[in-house]
């Protein structure tokens, strides 16, 4: 078997990927607000983990940076009906060597419960199989966040184990789920 080979192509110059109700659009500058808006809500942070106080001018540069870099793709997700941005998606953490990526998604406030993270999960993970020609996608879940468990699911990505205690939130130690799917996985149907 030869070696994996990844398309970094496909990294610096970042598709737009359509779905039934939503395109993905290369996160920039564009998404400010919206990138802003999911910052400051508690149960987004609560889901994600994030502790992090972010400044304006950080977020700036970070999404200024994105259009340049070759290691990840970041997409910023839109509704089609309202054109109103909706979360963003990544591929993130790459190593070329073993041709894997990361994975996390995150959807603004209002947003869940419609299923865009499951639609959009599996336009990206179209992307990376067939046009980044990864081999692997993996992610990690808080065990508090059974919704984001079962989306990730019906997108393709298995149970793989546990990771006992990862995070200390609300005065609770936290488990994490380890998730990934492989390129010789069968994909499911979208419904």
């Amino acid at each position: 078997m030869n070696a994996p080979t990844i398309d970094v192509s496909a990294l610096t110059d970042v598709a737009t990927l359509s779905t039934p109700r939503l395109r993905l659009e290369p996160l920039s500058i564009a998404h400010l607000e919206g990138v802003w808006a999911g910052l400051f809500d508690e149960e987004t942070m609560r889901l994600t983990g994030t502790r992090q106080v972010f400044t304006r001018e950080a977020v700036v540069r970070h999404l200024e940076s994105l259009a340049t870099r070759d290691d990840r793709a970041d997409w910023a997700i839109i509704d089609l009906e309202t054109e109103e941005y909706v979360g963003e998606i990544v591929l993130n953490e790459m190593d070329a060597d073993a041709a894997s990526m990361n994975f996390r998604i995150a959807l603004n406030p209002g947003r869940l419960g419609r299923g865009f993270g499951t639609e959009a999960t599996r336009a990206v993970l179209d992307y990376a199989f067939d046009r980044i020609r990864l081999h692997r996608v993996s992610l990690d879940v808080f065990s508090f966040n059974p919704r984001a468990q079962r989306s990730s699911e019906k997108a393709g990505f298995r149970h793989e184990g546990r990771q006992r205690d990862t995070m200390f939130w609300d005065g609770e130690w936290v488990d994490s789920i380890l998730m990934a799917v492989l390129s010789t996985d069968e994909r499911p149907l979208a419904p």
